[in-house]
């Protein structure tokens, strides 16, 4: 209980995260991917976050706008 406590009041910082991934084809993607295909990871805590690649930052709210969201997902070659 007092680990929990000391969790909610300090937290993780998300100073280390991974390389940006984009979640493959046919695959069932997590939560964060779902907004623009690609996410990054916390390596302390293991949380996911929705990644711009075109801004190289994470993405605060994933569904702001939908004209966000189309622009940056991955085009096909038609």
């Amino acid at each position: 209980m007092f680990a929990r406590m000391l969790e909610g009041l300090f937290g993780c910082w998300h100073n280390h995260l991974s390389f940006p991934m984009t979640a493959k084809p046919g695959v069932r993607r997590n939560a964060a991917a779902l907004a623009t295909g690609i996410y990054v990871v916390c390596l302390d805590c293991g949380k996911e976050f929705a990644y711009d690649w075109r801004e190289m930052k994470i993405v605060s709210q994933p569904a702001r706008n939908k004209a966000t969201v189309r622009d940056l997902a991955t085009k096909e070659a038609a």
